[in-house]
């Protein structure tokens, strides 16, 4: 689909995913990297535990359909040849802090000025302005910043982060799409732009409705573990099984009472609970809830007990397959391996093999993002090993063996 297109991935871990949405879509996506490698690949985990720059698994996991080379591009050498490849590029996306490209003369002006159709894709913490956008950052900086932190732990104790980077995967996530909007606009003015992508703004989304609360001077949603705080009430939504745990939207008023009478009456046929409690009004108890009635709150808080002493003596795959036999609201909280091992992911063929030649093997990647019944995304490469494509792509800009040579003699590339 961007068959026709080149894009130029000057990122760091900020911004991998998105170059590499456009490289599954068929984008001639060229990494630029410095000598030696990104930094991305010295994060781990590792495979078979070998710590070495092609062994890095997060590297392999958002760099695949790429070109690689390797570009000093903080040398004027290096800048001349990074100006070369970007007069041929519809896309450049880079992840630096705001002005870092502009003092190598690498600007989105300054690259425009030769290529006005250039779309040129900035992601950093907090954009290119404000009071916060040349500060330091983390992961962990961004999501406090943004809102989701504040509503993931336990209630009794400090804030915790998920425990992957989930900061710049909202921010590549927004970048890649919001690169194809300005393609999409440049086939009007036959002119690029400068797309400037805040993770912060990126992740807030990440708080769902929430995020509204404060301004409309709602209830505000506060953590708790397995579930989150409304004001008064607090709203349980996993439950131990045999094997693990499953998620169960356990809640009352027209919304949900069918679903909750179903699963008390098979919580009644168990011998968990007595006609009484079988027989409660589901749908007058979310007024009181929702309401902050004492009364209901307390039944409530009783009820979740019964809920844990019956969920407590049935595995994943009996409280699921009677979710399914009996029309409730409850799901499996899968593990990695059952993820990997999902009946519904094989049935749809979503593992993907990726030839890794150099070691004799291929490896199962996740698949693509979408199922596209014309033009499937195909994974046509494996991640680059650093400085794979030098030869490749600067020859594509008339660069012969001996002048490569002196420019990895000089540790341009």
């Amino acid at each position: 689909m961007l068959n026709p297109y080149r894009v130029l991935d000057l990122t760091t871990e900020r911004g991998l995913l998105c170059g590499q949405i456009l490289a599954d879509l068929g984008a001639d996506v060229i990494k630029v990297e410095p000598p030696g490698g990104s930094s991305a690949r010295k994060l781990g985990p590792f495979y078979q535990d070998q710590e070495d720059a092609e062994n890095s698994l997060y590297w392999w996991a958002y760099n695949r359909n790429k070109r690689g080379v390797t570009l000093d591009i903080t040398r004027s050498e290096g800048q001349d040849l990074l100006r070369r490849l970007a007069r041929d590029a519809k896309f450049l996306i880079e992840s630096d802090n705001p002005g870092t490209l502009a003092q190598y003369g690498l600007s989105y002006n300054e690259l425009a000025a030769d290529n006005p159709g250039l779309i040129y894709v900035s992601i950093t913490p907090f954009g290119q302005d404000g009071p916060k956008a040349s500060y330091a950052d983390s992961d962990l900086v961004i999501l406090a910043s943004s809102g989701p932190l504040v509503i993931t732990g336990d209630e009794d104790r400090p804030p915790v982060r998920l425990s992957v980077p989930q900061g710049y995967l909202h921010a590549s996530a927004a970048a890649a799409p919001a690169a194809l909007i300005a393609l999409h606009e440049s086939h009007r003015s036959n002119r690029g732009q400068h797309i400037d992508i805040s993770a912060q703004q990126a992740a807030a989304q990440a708080t769902q409705s929430t995020i509204l609360a404060a301004p409309l001077n709602d209830a505000e949603t506060r953590r708790m573990a397995g579930g989150a705080k409304m004001g008064p009430l607090e709203i349980r939504l996993l439950w131990p099984a045999k094997d693990g745990h499953v998620s169960i939207a356990y809640l009352f008023g027209s919304a949900f009472a069918h679903f909750t009478k179903r699963l008390m009456d098979w919580i009644y046929e168990e011998g968990f609970c007595d006609k009484e409690v079988q027989q409660m009004d589901w749908v007058d108890m979310g007024g009181g809830l929702f309401g902050g009635d004492p009364k209901t709150l307390e039944d409530y808080e009783r009820l979740k007990l019964i809920v844990e002493d019956f969920t407590k003596t049935k595995t994943k795959e009996e409280l699921f397959q009677n979710a399914l036999d009996r029309g409730l609201l409850v799901a499996p909280v899968t593990t990695i391996d059952e993820v990997v091992e999902s009946e519904q992911l094989e049935s749809r063929q979503y593992w993907t093999a990726v030839d890794h030649e150099e070691m004799g093997k291929a490896f199962a990647y996740p698949g693509p993002f979408a199922k596209f019944s014309e033009q499937p995304i195909d994974y046509k490469r494996r991640p680059p090993k650093i400085g794979e494509h030098n030869a490749e792509v600067y020859g594509e800009l008339g660069l012969d063996a001996q002048a490569l040579a002196e420019l990895q003699n000089k540790g341009i590339i």
